[in-house]
């Protein structure tokens, strides 16, 4: 397996398919680099480079007891673009991989990367705050933690509705796609997935998106039911220099059916721009 080991000595796997231009993918919560299967094939085909890695405590990466933060999140996605030595990159990335991509352009630059894109990605900030009134009560993320560490696979197994929005009447998701959810989050240690919980609804990316100057697509579903549209993807472009937002009518969280088509669409347009 192609991986890459961390300064403090996690393993950080990696796929890297096709040739040209790279375009790097972080996936969301709590899956794997297989997320982006469908993308990466896409993108290999019409002439990009695509590489996607899975984070520390998720897929086939380590599964170390420390560095499940944001900021250790962002660190080891630099390592890997370093390790490739990648430059001119487009940046994808989905849910909490957006808060990754947005973190790491916030605390590295963007002197690697061209452009990125944000996919039901959770900035600016998940929580209910003072300062962020329309963001979700502490409660919502603590029963999560406690559904969690009751019973992973029943979690899991459970999440993918909503996810897909295969609760949603008409869906016509398949079992095999909610089975496949099943199978990377069951790939992820408990420990990182527990504590990312944390990260992708406690952090807060305002000043990250303040710095970010390259191109940005902001891709939302507004009937998405993990990362709701209103208190993410409008602030998120209205708090970076160079936005577009892309909204997709009825569409949920995760890439499924026409959605999934038409995303990518958007995003070999937006790379090709």
């Amino acid at each position: 397996m192609a991986t890459v080991t961390t300064t403090d000595g996690t393993e950080i796997f990696y796929k890297d398919w096709g040739a040209g231009q790279p375009v790097v993918f972080s996936h969301g919560w709590p899956l794997s680099g297989d997320a982006w299967a469908g993308q990466m094939v896409f993108m290999a085909s019409n002439g990009f480079r695509a590489i996607a890695h899975d984070r520390r405590g998720h897929g086939r990466s380590s599964q170390p007891s420390e560095g499940n933060d944001m900021d250790t999140y962002a660190d080891d996605l630099a390592q890997v673009i370093e390790h490739l030595d990648l430059h001119d990159v487009i940046l994808v990335g989905h849910s909490t991989g957006g808060g990754e991509v947005t973190r790491y352009m916030g605390r590295h630059g963007t002197g690697r990367v061209a452009k990125a894109v944000l996919l039901g990605a959770i900035p600016p900030l998940m929580l209910k705050t003072d300062a962020n009134p329309e963001g979700l009560p502490i409660e919502v993320f603590d029963g999560l933690r406690a559904d969690l560490l009751r019973g992973p696979s029943e979690f899991y197994r459970q999440l993918a509705e909503p996810f897909y929005g295969a609760n949603r009447p008409g869906s016509e998701v398949s079992q095999g796609q909610k089975d496949d959810f099943w199978r990377m989050s069951m790939m992820a240690g408990l420990k990182g997935a527990y504590e990312c919980i944390a990260q992708f609804s406690e952090t807060d990316f305002t000043q990250d998106l303040h710095q970010i100057e390259v191109p940005v697509l902001v891709a939302h579903g507004d009937d998405d039911q993990i990362v709701p549209f209103a208190d993410a993807a409008p602030k998120t472009a209205d708090l970076l220099k160079n936005a577009d937002l892309k909204v997709y009518p009825g569409q949920p969280h995760g890439l499924t059916g026409a959605h999934e088509q038409e995303f990518n669409a958007d995003l070999l347009a937006f790379a090709r721009a």
